[in-house]
């Protein structure tokens, strides 16, 4: 498994808010992540989150986009050594130039075939924390193409926004009315091999298109937070009761739901 970034990475990353990371597993690596995420998805039938809120399918058009389904690392210890690892917690700390990360989750999305594109959007405004490092490591799981359903991003557009965002839904541009800035910056496609990745800012738009073949098109994912994140008053994941123990500015440090990944040291402790 890579556990480095080169300076061109990190270059790219921080002008154009992502960057791609070839060859991050190996072949025996991907078939390892592959089966362990598979077996999660079928322990958790219809239930989208591990150990949060009662997220279910059940919106048509959504649940078309992809299937979702979050916090496995919690259960599968395969997937746990993978995302909550050293080797991209290194990689991840360098992109964003933060000494240390904790999860905020991970999530596998998969696109059935034929299923429907991932209209433009943002990430970190649906967290529970406000971060401008904030980012995440989205993993191929198969080869990923356009007509299956790549990735786009809008180089530069994660200083371009703030915290406010709109819902995946039907209208691919409806992020375009919030932020009229981003109507004009072209898209890029980041197409990959299986076992290759991207990281993106969780400011950066982006967006998929849609699975055009008969075979669906796997990716594990996970956002990571800069240690030292507090909670800004948003339910996201959490559940009823963690949130009823928090209140606005209070670190999100639980361990047993934020871990710091392998090797970071918390700033408290440093």
């Amino acid at each position: 498994m890579r556990s480095s970034v080169t300076p061109e990475h990190i270059s790219h990353y921080r002008e154009n808010g992502f960057v791609l990371v070839e060859d991050l597993l190996d072949q025996a690596e991907i078939a390892e992540l592959s089966a362990a995420v598979a077996h999660g998805v079928a322990e958790m039938g219809d239930r989208k989150i591990v150990g949060g809120n009662d997220w279910k399918d059940g919106d048509s058009f959504y649940d078309n986009v992809f299937v979702q389904r979050l916090n496995l690392w919690k259960n599968e210890p395969v997937v746990k050594r993978y995302m909550l690892g050293a080797e991209i917690g290194a990689m991840a700390s360098a992109l964003a130039g933060v000494d240390a990360l904790r999860v905020w989750h991970d999530q596998t999305l998969q696109k059935k075939p034929w299923a429907n594109p991932t209209s433009w959007h943002l990430d970190t405004p649906y967290w529970s924390f406000d971060s401008r490092d904030a980012l995440s490591i989205w993993i191929a799981l198969d080869d990923v193409t356009m007509q299956n359903g790549c990735m786009y991003y809008l180089p530069g557009s994660n200083r371009l926004v703030n915290f406010e965002n709109v819902g995946i839904g039907p209208n691919m541009g409806d992020l375009f009315n919030l932020y009229p800035a981003l109507k004009t910056i072209e898209p890029v496609a980041v197409p990959m091999r299986a076992g290759s990745c991207a990281f993106h800012n969780g400011l950066t738009a982006h967006a998929a298109g849609p699975n055009m073949t008969p075979r669906w098109r796997r990716a594990m994912t996970c956002a990571y937070m800069p240690d030292g994140c507090t909670f800004n008053g948003k339910g996201n994941i959490l559940t009823a009761e963690q949130i009823a123990r928090l209140k606005i500015g209070d670190r999100l440090d639980d361990e047993q739901q934020n871990p710091l990944l392998d090797g970071a040291v918390s700033a408290a402790a440093r």
